[in-house]
């Protein structure tokens, strides 16, 4: 019955990944780039601009966020950001690379830049509909689609879809990958190591998970940066060390992605579809995950959110996919790519380890590690933002966090194919709820877009009020009495006018 079971999962997957999902994703980033004209290329100085803004509109520096409300802006990156990154940024372009050949990596990259745009979209929708939550906000996809277009029905099955997806199966699989790495490295086969590694694993989770969002952030404003830095050096040495070797790499990627040459029997189809599959499972565009994350940010205006959160997705594909698959592009030998003796992360770490000695298998071990920690936090606060969207009693709260770390010890000693099939049925749910509900909803995001260019073109930093968009119903924040947003009645009236007549050079002096 299980394993009938498990060939009705895998085969309803297989059909929804290859067939259905990544072209809808690729179709709602063209729509969006082009409605937005390209929001995420002509952007990107706003948007490491946006990402180091504190609540009080300077630089990010000091931890004002208890003064403020919710969280900075660079907090809800790292947030989103630890998520995103997790262990399919080593084993996932590893596979993609294996199937595919070089040419997966630049169609990993096209997804991204088209990716960007939707990830624009539905974090400034977020940043919209986000609610008060004591001292924070939350928000996210169940919001807009319940506020914004009044479809509760679908806000209630995407909670679920998520909080099962990313609290449980999710985390399953990430703790899966820590055990696996740590018992390789050390040597270990037994069950009794996992189980340690397991509870260990468990412990530390719960210590940080209970503290809520504020804890969640602060951790991840470590980790994330440090992993970051950690991968790149690494990512920089063997370039250096192989310098010779990257303009033919280089060609590889682009030469086996539009068919001008082959690269270990790799087809342009399967370059094409592990390239956009891997992608997308990765910087999880149109998900709507991100948006949880998007929302708990206190910014001066939805767009800040959405420029942020843009820069996530290029943060996870741009940088960490590319910096694995240029250790494997330089460090491996492409005709070993697809044998039963090298895949996933020993692929990786096998390229590591023939350019800098042994000591590289260990490393990726490191970083697998931190990837996969800092996506069990991330992934937990994405779904618990749905658990209270569905439920505000500390009961069902609590209750749902010991599943959680129930699934994050299940996943240190089980064998996780199943689980990680419904985790992609789950993820593949989400995808489809969430682009039919940011599709009517992203002539909001335009003119939000425009609200925020008009202010910039006057030289003013971007303000935004909800009286600047009426049509925009049940809108909760955004009234003027958020601390970053406050300004006296009189001259909010002031902006508000100034802005709906036009009168830019009013609004300059101002």
């Amino acid at each position: 019955m299980q394993d009938i079971f498990s060939t009705v999962i895998g085969a309803i997957n297989s059909s929804l990944w290859t067939w259905v999902l990544p072209w809808v994703l690729i179709a709602a980033g063209v729509f969006f780039g082009i409605r937005t004209v390209v929001v995420q290329l002509r952007m990107v100085p706003d948007m490491f601009k946006a990402v180091t803004e504190r609540p009080d509109g300077g630089s990010s520096g000091a931890d004002e966020d208890a003064e403020y409300g919710g969280i900075s802006a660079f907090k809800a990156f790292t947030i989103s950001a630890a998520s995103r990154v997790g262990t399919g940024n080593v084993a996932g372009v590893a596979v993609a690379i294996s199937v595919g050949g070089p040419g997966a990596v630049f169609w990993m990259w096209i997804i991204a830049i088209l990716g960007g745009a939707t990830s624009f979209v539905e974090s400034t929708l977020a940043q919209l509909w986000k609610v008060r939550d004591g001292g924070a906000y939350r928000g996210g996809p169940a919001y807009y689609m319940s506020r914004g277009l009044g479809w509760k029905p679908f806000a209630a099955v995407f909670s679920v879809a998520i909080a099962i997806t990313f609290g449980w199966f999710y985390n399953a699989f990430q703790t899966n990958a820590i055990s696996e790495s740590l018992a390789t490295s050390f040597g270990q086969e037994g069950e009794t190591f996992k189980i340690l590694v397991g509870v260990a694993v468990v412990l530390v989770s719960g210590i940080i998970i209970v503290g809520g969002v504020q804890r969640i952030a602060k951790m991840t404003q470590l980790i994330v940066p440090f992993m970051a830095v950690a991968y790149l050096l690494v990512g920089i040495i063997v370039v250096v060390l192989n310098i010779g070797e990257v303009p033919g790499m280089i060609a590889d990627i682009v030469g086996s992605a539009l068919g001008f040459r082959e690269v270990a029997g790799a087809t342009v189809g399967a370059a094409l579809m592990k390239g956009i599959q891997r992608g997308l499972f990765s910087n999880e565009a149109g998900e709507g995950s991100a948006p949880n994350a998007a929302a708990t940010a206190t910014v001066s205006h939805p767009v800040k959110q959405g420029l942020v959160q843009t820069l996530g997705v290029y943060f996870d594909t741009l940088v960490v996919c590319s910096i694995t698959a240029f250790i494997i592009l330089l460090g491996a030998d492409l005709h070993t790519f697809g044998s039963d003796e090298i895949e996933g992360v020993a692929l990786t770490q096998s390229a590591l380890a023939d350019t800098v000695g042994s000591w590289g298998t260990h490393f990726i071990t490191f970083i697998l590690f931190f990837l996969a920690f800092s996506s069990i936090l991330g992934n937990y606060y994405l779904a618990e933002s749905n658990v209270e969207y569905l439920s505000e009693k500390k009961s069902v709260l609590w209750g749902y966090r010991l599943i959680v770390l129930a699934f994050v010890f299940y996943g240190a000693v089980a064998p996780l194919g199943t689980v990680f099939d419904l985790a992609d049925t789950g993820a593949a749910v989400m995808v489809l709820l969430n682009v039919c509900a940011i599709v009517p909803l992203s002539g909001i995001a335009i003119k939000l877009l425009k609200n925020y260019n008009e202010q910039r073109r006057t030289g003013v930093d971007p303000v935004f009020h909800r009286d600047m968009l009426p049509e925009a119903k049940n809108v909760e924040c955004w009234d003027g009495s958020d601390p970053v947003t406050r300004r006296s009645e009189e001259d909010r009236r002031q902006l508000a006018h100034r802005h709906s007549t036009g009168d830019r050079k009013s609004l300059r002096e101002y």
